[in-house]
């Protein structure tokens, strides 16, 4: 077995010897367990990585760890057939190798303390993030563009389902490269482009609407306050985090916004997604300034973050304040 990394590999590395080096990791007898918060992204990415490892391992079962609602990205796991299962279904004594894919084990309050194998990430390094293989491209726009690089590396040609899952992946992280991203991302997807089923990707971007949408859409804008070049909503209490991100975006297409903050209270956490489309201002250490105190988890990109905050803390460290729309508002005055 390799030794801990305990920091990512150097640039110098290229993607190849870095194949090489995933592939040492795995036995044939193997069980791997690969571990996603399910996006397009992550589930592409998983997806990806099992193809890796066909033939390289007896066993490779994805485990996603949130509830699936939004109508897009059911229609994702549709038309592309991704084959995994909710965590609540996972017998730790099958697993012999962990993964961990588009996140790291510290984002979640049952990961933190668990070791795993293999991370492979593009979001911020964690201090704590030690693994047997650590592979993360902070400055990448999505973790499928990893994963292409993988493929390529290993001279696997993707199946069109596959290529068609990375193209859909590395299109909606980087918001068709409005959001920051590199050369690497644009190589990936014009590759990808010629394996990708066009047809699939429009009906799954014409699937994002549901009349619950709708509702919430509705509620959005009843409550919808534009502070300075913020438009800020807080939703109260939720049933799918989900809402929050898709609000978050169609706010940005307001004139008048820089900012889109949209809060919400799900699972006993305040969550708060943060979207920003300035020169200056930057989400993930705005993220991190105005919640990272509180525990939890916050960061994410220049203009792409989130946090999650236990209520109890809120309550805690502000001496009293209970109301976790107020306690967002509140914050905002901090960001310049």
């Amino acid at each position: 077995m390799n030794s801990l990394m305990d920091h990512p590999f150097p640039k110098s590395i290229t993607s190849k010897e870095k194949c090489k080096r995933l592939l040492s990791v795995v036995d044939p007898e193997d069980t791997v367990g690969i571990f996603i918060n399910a996006d397009p992204d992550a589930m592409a990415s998983a997806v990806a990585l099992k193809r890796v490892f066909w033939r390289k391992v007896k066993i490779v079962e994805i485990y996603h760890i949130n509830h699936i609602q939004r109508a897009d990205n059911l229609a994702f796991i549709k038309f592309l057939r991704i084959d995994q299962r909710h965590i609540r279904h996972l017998k730790p004594s099958r697993i012999t190798k962990w993964a961990i894919v588009d996140s790291q084990p510290q984002h979640y309050e049952e990961f933190k303390d668990h070791p795993f194998d293999i991370i492979i990430d593009h979001h911020p390094v964690a201090k704590s993030s030690k693994a047997h293989f650590v592979d993360i491209k902070e400055d990448y726009g999505a973790n499928s563009t990893i994963m292409t690089e993988y493929l390529r590396a290993n001279r696997i040609r993707p199946a069109p389902r596959l290529a068609t899952a990375l193209f859909y992946g590395i299109k909606t992280d980087t918001d068709n490269f409005v959001r920051e991203s590199l050369p690497n991302d644009i190589n990936a997807f014009r590759y990808l482009y010629r394996f990708t089923n066009m047809n699939i990707i429009k009906k799954i971007e014409s699937s994002e609407m549901t009349k619950k949408t709708l509702d919430s859409y509705r509620l959005a804008m009843d409550r919808l306050k534009i502070i300075r070049d913020i438009a800020f909503v807080h939703m109260g209490k939720i049933d799918n985090p989900d809402i929050l991100v898709i609000i978050a975006d169609f706010h940005m297409k307001l004139a008048e916004a820089t900012w889109s903050i949209v809060s919400g209270v799900y699972d006993e956490k305040l969550i708060v997604i943060l979207r920003n489309a300035g020169f200056r201002g930057d989400a993930g250490k705005t993220a991190l300034k105005l919640f990272g105190r509180f525990g939890g988890s916050a960061g994410g990109h220049k203009g792409a973050a989130r946090a999650e905050v236990p209520l109890e803390e809120i309550v805690r460290q502000t001496k009293g304040i209970s109301d976790p729309g107020r306690f967002v508002q509140k914050a905002l005055r901090d960001i310049k």
